[in-house]
C-alpha cells in the first residue's frame, strides 16, 4: 500500500535500512528457548567532529551538557538503526530540550566485566567464559576493556586494555568458590570507570545470585549507580526455585539497578544463553544513538533531573518501537 504522505518518505527509506537483531530476546524475562542468532555489526565511516567526536572517535562534551544514549528496540526486541535527530525529543522534567548533538556513529566505549565467581558459579563458569568471549566480538576493536571477579570480594583481575587476549587470559584464572559480594563489586567496577579514558562507559555484569557478602548497603550502590553516568547491563542466571531471600531477589535488584542507567537486565534459566545475550549487548552499544543537550534549567542545584526520550515524526504504519535512555541525572551542586 502507497503512502500519500510525501514527507515520511524519507524517514521509511531510512528505517527500511535498520539491521534488527536477535529475535525473540526478551529483556527482564526467563525463558528456556532462544533464537540462533547471526550479528553482523553496520559498518560505519569515521565519526565527524560536529557531532561532538574527535578524530580518535572519543566523544567530547561540554561541562554543561547532558549526554544520553540511547539504544531502539522493537516489540521482538531487534535493534532498529537509521533514525536521525528529527526522530528523538529529549524532556528534562515536563520541558522538551534542543539537542545541540547528535551521533549514531561506532564510538569506542570503556567497558567494565563483572564477573560473578562465587561457588554457585561452578557449573556456569565455562559458559560464562563463552559469554564474555562473545562480548568482547561484538565490540568496537578501539574499546578499552578491565575485568572485575567477585565471590567474597571483588578483585580487579585485569586493567584496562585493549586487548581481548588480556581478559580471556584472566578468565583462565577464576576459579568459582566462597559467597556472593555483588553490590561490591558494582561500586568497584562503578569506581573504575574514573580511569575511563572515554566519555561513552558500560559495564556488563554477570550473576547467578543475589548479593549475601558486600559491606556496601543496596541504597549506597543505587545512589552511586545514578551518579556515575555508566551503563550498567546485567545478566542473571537464576534457578527457578530460589534458595534464599537473596536471590530471590536478585532479579529485581539487577533490574531497577540496569534501567536507571538506561541500560538492560535480562534473566535466564539457563546458562547455555548467556553467549547470545552478551553478544546482543555487546552490538547495542555499537548501534546507540548518542543525544547532548543543554538543559534549560541552569541552577547548579544538586538535584535529581528527571530525563525522557520519545521518539517522534515517524510513519503511522511503522510497529511500535521502545527506547531505552537513562531516567535521570544529578544536577552539579555549587
Amino acid at each position: 500500500m502507497l503512502l500519500t504522505d510525501r514527507s515520511s518518505l524519507p524517514i521509511l527509506r531510512l528505517v527500511a535500512l535498520a539491521i534488527l537483531f536477535c529475535l525473540g530476546i526478551q529483556a527482564a524475562h526467563a525463558q528456556s528457548e532462544m533464537a540462533t542468532v547471526h550479528i553482523e555489526p553496520r559498518i560505519r565511516s569515521s565519526p565527524s567532529a560536529k557531532f561532538g567526536v574527535s578524530s580518535s572517535n572519543t566523544i567530547r562534551t561540554r561541562v554543561d551538557l547532558v549526554l544520553v544514549p540511547v539504544t531502539v528496540t522493537d516489540a521482538k526486541d531487534r535493534i532498529v538503526v537509521g533514525l536521525d535527530q528529527g526522530n528523538f525529543q529529549v524532556y528534562e522534567g515536563k520541558q522538551p530540550q534542543q539537542i545541540k548533538h547528535f551521533s549514531s556513529e561506532d564510538a569506542p566505549v570503556s567497558l567494565g566485566v563483572i564477573l560473578d565467581t562465587s561457588g554457585s558459579m561452578a557449573t556456569k563458569i565455562d559458559r560464562a567464559r563463552e559469554a564474555v568471549q562473545e562480548f568482547l566480538k561484538a565490540s568496537n576493536p578501539q574499546d578499552e576493556v578491565f575485568l572485575i571477579t567477585f565471590a567474597d570480594m571483588p578483585h580487579v583481575v585485569q586493567d584496562f586494555t585493549q586487548k581481548a587476549g588480556d581478559i580471556q587470559e584472566g578468565l583462565l584464572y577464576a576459579k568459582p568458590k566462597g559467597s556472593t559480594a555483588l553490590l561490591d563489586a558494582i561500586y568497584m567496577g562503578v569506581d573504575k570507570m574514573k580511569e575511563a579514558k572515554y566519555q561513552r562507559r558500560a559495564l556488563l555484569l554477570i550473576s547467578d545470585g543475589g548479593d549475601n557478602k558486600s559491606r556496601y548497603t543496596e541504597r549506597e550502590v543505587k545512589s552511586l549507580t545514578k551518579e556515575a553516568d555508566v551503563l550498567i547491563y546485567s545478566v542473571g542466571i537464576f534457578d527457578r526455585k530460589f534458595a534464599s531471600r537473596e536471590e530471590l531477589m536478585g532479579p529485581a535488584l539487577l533490574t531497577e539497578i540496569s534501567e536507571v542507567t538506561g541500560a538492560r537486565c535480562y534473566t535466564l534459566d539457563d546458562s547455555k544463553d548467556l553467549p547470545v545475550i552478551t553478544r546482543h549487548i555487546g552490538v547495542q552499544l555499537r548501534n546507540q544513538y548518542v543525544l547532548a543537550y543543554r538543559p534549560n534549567n541552569a541552577r547548579d542545584d544538586g538535584k535529581w533531573r528527571k530525563i525522557k526520550v520519545k521518539l517522534t515524526l515517524l510513519p503511522r504504519s511503522l510497529p511500535q518501537l521502545r527506547v531505552h535512555a537513562k531516567t535521570g541525572y544529578y544536577a552539579p551542586s555549587q
